[in-house]
């Protein structure tokens, strides 16, 4: 099955994988803390648990987002959808950056990494989906085929 317009299934696929990717994360830096400074273990727990549903939620409304844009084929949603990953993209790359300069962690390397990558996947989609608007979305545009005159 292509996907070649479907940002509801999109972003609900983004939403299960980096959730996944971000309770590993959250709970590789529980440890981390917890094992090296005992004082701090409670405070990073309840951070971790507050930056988890933040980040669940952010990817909850763009799934909503998707969907709408999805079912309603409305270029307005697919705009908003747009944005909200270009904005996600964007702190993704940040992430990266910092964690090929601090080496904050090869697992939050590997999850800012794939963030960017289903952003942009979530990207083309909602382009796709935003430039045929109320029409059919397909690869490539064919051409017409000409009616063959026929002598009779």
């Amino acid at each position: 099955m292509r996907l070649k317009y479907q940002t509801g299934t999109g972003t609900l696929i983004q939403l299960i994988v980096l959730g996944l990717l971000n309770i590993a994360t959250g709970l590789q830096s529980i440890i981390l803390t917890c094992r090296h400074d005992g004082t701090n273990c409670i405070s990073n727990t309840l951070t971790s648990a507050i930056f988890y549903i933040l980040t669940v939620g952010w990817y909850a409304v763009m799934v909503v987002i998707g969907a709408g844009a999805q079912e309603r084929r409305s270029r307005r949603l697919a705009q908003l959808l747009i944005c909200a990953e270009a904005l996600t993209a964007l702190v993704a790359l940040f992430n990266i950056k910092l964690g090929t300069h601090y080496h904050n962690g090869f697992l939050s390397l590997i999850t800012s990494f794939a963030d960017l990558v289903l952003s942009i996947w979530v990207i083309t989609l909602a382009w796709r989906l935003m430039r045929a608007g109320p029409a059919r979305v397909v690869a490539r545009p064919r051409p017409r085929q000409r009616q063959r005159k026929t002598y009779e």
